[in-house]
């Protein structure tokens, strides 16, 4: 039961393997990579107490030694202060640009060791072994990295291709149901944006996947990648058509923000609310059917995911507040906030062509349904 996704950017091609066992099998696949043998591995406190020995014995069979630093769990620690003591436990460590930089955990730990490897010594390799869907499907895919700051989130980072993803989905049995369902969230975004069979699919096999079933999460996890890993070999940096990954993003960075990155939304939480948002505000604005922004609440709500803005808990400010929180988003172009929007399932587009008092007034609603 493996699949293997290959992503042929030029001069930076790597392969995303993705099936149970692969940690046992870390050695094997990265001694390509080495010229030493050698890996140092960055993680967090909560998944190096569960897999970091499981890693450490798959370098050693194939004669690698690790040397590991766990960070503090959560968004929080995509930060400025954990940055910097990345880069500078990482050149304590004599890291040379030769060497490879492990990042072990879910997209947080992804996000910032990418980061910490893109701009060390102006760049050294890293592979990332996501041990959380979300990380396996979207963000361990692509090399986007980065941090948060107050102004908003990912606005520092750069892009910083991988030279290698092991996606072990057997690790993603030891997430919560809440952390997994989050993840879910960035699952259902593909079938919404470009793949309605996709999406057909996880209305029939979604309960399957989250009770455990082996073989519907190895072909979720594939069929994401696979969507993903085609759209950035088109558009690596987002010049275009990879902007449609950014589906419930806009409304979902926004509510983070106002959140506080902390555990009242997780990033794919808020991804689901978005998505379902996204898709009222095109059929408010006539681009689909009255049916879809229904249809996508169904299957969220199917699986136990938050859907509206009333399944957050505690406050949030108010539609305006919101708006200007939006205005922070990477996706501004021109002082013009651009949305990605549908025609239906399976049919998003991106446009800077929404009235602001469409959207105040969507969130106006939303918000006056807690």
């Amino acid at each position: 039961m493996r699949e293997t996704v290959h992503v042929a950017l030029p001069g930076r091609a790597y392969d995303i393997m993705i099936g149970p066992g692969l940690l046992a099998e870390a050695g094997r696949h990265i001694a390509p990579l080495l010229r030493r043998k050698r890996v140092v591995v960055i993680s967090d406190e909560t998944v190096a107490g569960l897999h970091l020995d499981a890693l450490r014995d798959g370098l050693a069979a194939n004669g690698i030694s690790m040397e590991a630093l766990a960070l503090p769990p959560g968004e929080g620690t995509k930060c400025w202060a954990e940055l910097t003591r990345s880069v500078d436990w990482l050149l304590d460590r004599k890291v040379e640009r030769n060497d490879v930089v492990v990042a072990l955990g879910g997209g947080v730990i992804g996000d910032l060791v990418g980061f910490a490897a893109a701009i060390l010594r102006r760049g050294v390799r890293f592979v990332q072994i996501p041990t959380s869907l979300l990380a396996q499907v979207d963000s361990s895919v692509g090399g986007k990295t980065g941090i948060n700051v107050a102004q908003g989130k990912n606005l520092i980072g750069a892009f910083h291709q991988p030279a290698l993803v092991l996606a072990d989905t057997a690790v993603l049995g030891t997430l919560q149901t809440r952390d997994f369902l989050a993840g879910y969230g960035e699952v259902v975004k593909y079938g919404l944006l470009g793949d309605a069979a996709f999406f057909d699919w996880l209305e029939e096999q979604g309960p399957a996947l989250a009770a455990g079933d082996m073989g519907a999460r190895v072909e979720a996890v594939r069929r994401s990648v696979q969507m993903k890993a085609d759209i950035v070999m088109r558009d690596e940096t987002e010049q275009g058509e990879r902007a449609l990954l950014n589906l419930g993003h806009t409304f979902c960075h926004a509510l983070e923000s106002a959140t506080g990155y902390g555990d009242r939304l997780l990033h794919g939480e808020g991804v689901a609310i978005g998505c379902a948002l996204a898709f009222e505000l095109s059929a408010r604005l006539g681009l689909c059917a009255q049916e879809d922004p229904s249809r996508v609440r169904a299957h969220l709500k199917q699986m136990g995911m938050k859907t509206d803005l009333s399944d957050i808990d505690g406050d949030l400010p108010g539609a305006d507040a919101l708006l200007d929180l939006m205005a922070q988003d990477k996706k501004v172009v021109d002082g013009e906030l651009r949305f990605i929007l549908a025609r239906g399932i399976g049919d998003a587009f991106v446009t800077g062509d929404v009235p602001r008092h469409e959207v105040r007034k969507l969130l106006e609603d939303a918000l006056s349904d807690r």
